[in-house]
């Protein structure tokens, strides 16, 4: 089960062996961002909230990577005093993917107003940490950005959900009408916060933001991960539920988990270092849920009858900075490695997956 090493990083920023810090790390983007680490050579410790529901992590990670590479971190109150002075004590790097999920949220001021101080204590920690070299901070590309097909939108550096804010902030809006702005509001909001504080405290650190677009693909550990985050997306369609959500969306970009948690290794290790960015993690467009339909019936046509109705900016290259010069994974390897996960977890016929 022990996964292929990539390419070494030739002269990296943060030498191998190195003890990399990953937030959230039983999450499904956080938990390939330390199997990637692991895979190239470094050590992870990861922070659950609870170390004993979230075991399993070791032993994944063990006979994955081998024994004694990965160590478990309980923080129960993120928001506590001092909750992250441990986590990121000998720590050389940092990559942080702990924050907000929930898509509902009704005032995006307070849920910022919560959040923020506990993002800037793990900031401050690990500024105060001689040894931290590089920090990643993960973002959403609803900060910046939302699918709307009768825009053409060009994304810079500049690029921020302003219009989502403002929408958030309306009184007059029926709050049902408001959809998704208070989740890019909070997104944006906390992700310009993280920005404000680093360039007022100047930390030595090199950091860098991550933008996310959809992910999916393999997860780990179906049995006890499930299938989380928009991974689960996928899960609606080969199940038939939420078919009138995932009809509404529009086109947008996807990008492939293990992609995902190069693009971590790419930010923390290489040089030139790449610092002060905001990374799209934009992998490939995909027209809508119809296409991730149409996919699976063409891998799974025993199963197509069951399935739900459903009508690049800079990240490749440092891919190709961590060994992986083909680019993205494309989105029809991400999708079949994200059911093979859900037929783990369904106890499907193993002997057919991936045929």
């Amino acid at each position: 089960m022990t996964t292929h090493k990539p390419t070494v990083i030739p002269n990296p920023l943060i030498p191998p062996d190195a003890l990399i810090l990953v937030t959230g790390a039983n999450g499904l983007i956080a938990s390939h961002v330390a199997s990637q680490l692991l895979a190239f050579g470094y050590r992870v410790r990861g922070t659950v909230r609870s170390a004993t529901h979230c075991a399993y992590l070791t032993t994944l990670f063990d006979m994955r990577h081998g024994p004694g590479r990965f160590e478990l971190l309980e923080v129960p109150e993120r928001g506590a005093s001092g909750a992250w002075d441990a986590a990121v004590r000998g720590v050389s790097g940092v990559a942080h993917v702990l924050g907000s999920v929930d898509l509902v949220v009704r005032d995006a001021d307070a849920a910022a107003a919560e959040e923020m101080p506990w993002q800037v204590d793990l900031l401050a920690a690990a500024a105060k940490e001689e040894g931290v070299r590089s920090v990643v901070f993960t973002s959403s590309a609803w900060a910046a950005w939302a699918p709307e097909g009768s825009k053409r939108v060009t994304l810079t550096e500049e690029s921020w959900k302003d219009d989502a804010v403002a929408l958030a902030r309306d009184g007059s809006v029926d709050p049902r009408s408001k959809g998704l702005a208070g989740f890019m509001a909070l997104k944006a909001l906390i992700e310009k916060g993280v920005w404000e504080w680093v360039r007022r405290e100047k930390p030595s650190y090199v950091f860098n933001t991550v933008l996310l677009d959809t992910v999916f693909g393999e997860c780990l550990d179906p049995v006890n991960q499930g299938i989380p985050s928009t991974a689960g997306m996928v899960r609606w369609v080969w199940e038939n539920t939420n078919a009138d959500t995932l009809n509404v969306m529009q086109q947008q970009w996807f990008v492939d988990c293990r992609d995902t948690g190069r693009l971590y290794v790419a930010l923390l290790a290489i040089t030139p270092v790449v610092s002060g960015e905001r990374i799209f993690g934009f992998g490939e467009r995909y027209s809508s849920f119809f296409r991730v339909a149409k996919i699976l019936k063409e891998l799974y046509p025993e199963h197509a009858d069951r399935l739900a109705e459903v009508k690049d900016l800079g990240g490749a290259e440092l891919l190709a900075c961590v060994g992986q010069s083909t680019g993205w994974r494309s989105l029809e390897e991400s999708i079949k490695e994200n059911v093979e996960s859900l037929l783990k977890l369904s106890g499907g016929d193993q002997e057919r997956i991936g045929k």
